[in-house]
């Protein structure tokens, strides 16, 4: 007990001195979740378990993480009693602007690190972005089209609940000043002059001499005339690569290196060049060193919220059982699972809840599935002496040890061992 009262007074040392600090030291720049660390390695908590099963579970989530459809919202539990950390994967395009919202309680003495995290080529890591320790928000303009990590963890010895949301947007403006999807009619990469050559842009089509506005601010780098364009504004926002092209213009309202503001207007909307006798529209592209890319990312004004979750959420930290045959969805594959396997509930989204198994394994399971262990299955008289175990597994701790004849009540399996109740009120696994 003395030895867990100093391990409790230098976490509450270091929960103090975390509220305080920012995510930067003396002596190299680091993120809320890195500063904490050190502070565990300076206290000589990485050499007790405890320590170390927090420092390793921030690397194996990002390698456990679970495959996730945007926008999505979840709300879940971190008990003090288990060490963890979850993380999310999902895919990002060039020119979306990510939103990171997290939402937690109690809101003093109770802190999440987020951390944001590319994956370029599936196997490594780059840290992008973190949560300020107060401001629980990140957003992030995307520059790569790819897949990225969303990382939480909590600090040691709190307990909490939060509800993160991740949502995306465009990156710019809209380039007219009501923002309406159904104008713009024509998309990237469809085909031009009898497939010889692919649209590079998108046309949003409104009446003649409709103002065009500029998306972000920044500088108008040429204005000039072309045959395909017409009358061409190009401009280029600031501490951006990539330069906007408007095309088609009937008028020109800017010059060669004048600096505009969001919104100032650049010109006015018409048919020229190419699209000369036919419907009013802006030629919206964007170019960088490497060519075109998809403009509509950086602009499209139809922004999906985040789902509502639709799942209870007393059941989690809940210990929990499959009420029928069904499948774990994890980021690689489909677990088949039979009636009466225990899960833990770590988090709810939707109408589905993220559970672990007994074996660490992490994914989704439909709300429905999931029923209280609180009623057996059936009864169960041992044919031999048995070990108690902490886990599904004969190298785990014995809580105790049952003898032969002893009736017991299974609440629940997993593979080769029932999840058991004695008449002392002990829970534990046993052979099967």
């Amino acid at each position: 007990m003395k030895n867990l009262s100093v391990l409790i007074g230098f976490l509450s040392s270091l929960v103090l001195l975390s509220c305080k600090s920012g995510p930067f030291n003396l002596i190299k720049p680091a993120t809320p979740h890195q500063a904490y660390e050190r502070k565990l390695v300076s206290a000589g908590l990485n050499n007790t378990v405890m320590g170390t099963t927090w420092i390793n579970n921030a690397q194996q989530s990002l390698q456990k993480a679970l495959g996730i459809t945007l926008p999505y919202q979840e709300k879940g539990y971190f008990s003090a009693e288990k060490i963890e950390a979850v993380a999310y994967k999902f895919q990002l395009t060039k020119g979306q602007k990510l939103q990171v919202k997290l939402d937690r309680k109690p809101v003093e003495g109770f802190m999440i690190y987020v951390d944001l995290w590319e994956q370029p080529d599936g196997v490594n890591y780059n840290l992008l972005a973190s949560a300020d320790t107060l401001a629980t928000t990140i957003q992030l303009d995307v520059e790569k089209t790819g897949t990225y990590i969303l990382r939480l963890q909590p600090e040691l010895l709190g307990s909490g609940s939060y509800t993160v949301a991740i949502t995306t947007g465009p990156s710019l403006d809209f380039p007219l000043k009501s923002a309406n999807r159904n104008q713009i009619k024509s998309f990237w990469g469809v085909g031009r002059d009898n497939d010889t050559r692919k649209h590079e842009g998108i046309d949003i089509f409104a009446p003649f001499r409709t103002p065009v506005i500029a998306v972000a601010s920044g500088t108008v780098t040429r204005v000039n005339n072309n045959n395909l364009g017409g009358k061409v504004v190009w401009f280029r926002p600031d501490g951006k690569d990539y330069n906007l092209y408007y095309a088609h213009l009937d008028e020109q309202t800017v010059t060669d290196g004048q600096t505009v503001n969001l919104g100032d207007t650049l010109g006015r909307m018409g048919s020229t060049g190419n699209a000369q006798g036919g419907p009013p529209h802006l030629h919206f592209g964007i170019y960088t060193n490497g060519g075109a890319v998809d403009p509509l990312p950086f602009v499209d004004p139809a922004v999906q919220i985040a789902p509502r979750v639709l799942s209870a959420i007393d059941l989690l930290n809940a210990t929990m059982r499959t009420n029928a045959k069904t499948t774990l969805t994890a980021s690689n594959q489909v677990i088949p699972l039979n009636s009466g396997t225990v899960v833990r509930v770590s988090g709810a989204t939707g109408n589905n809840y993220r559970v672990e198994l007994p074996d660490g394994q992490i994914g989704y399971l439909t709300s429905r599935y999931l029923t209280a262990t609180t009623k057996p299955l059936s009864k169960l008289k041992l044919s031999i002496a048995q070990s108690l175990y902490d886990k599904p597994n004969a190298a785990a701790a014995s809580k105790a040890d049952l003898k032969e004849g002893e009736t017991v009540e299974v609440i629940g399996n997993f593979e080769d061992y029932h999840l058991v109740v004695d008449d002392k009120s002990r829970v534990g696994w046993v052979k099967k």
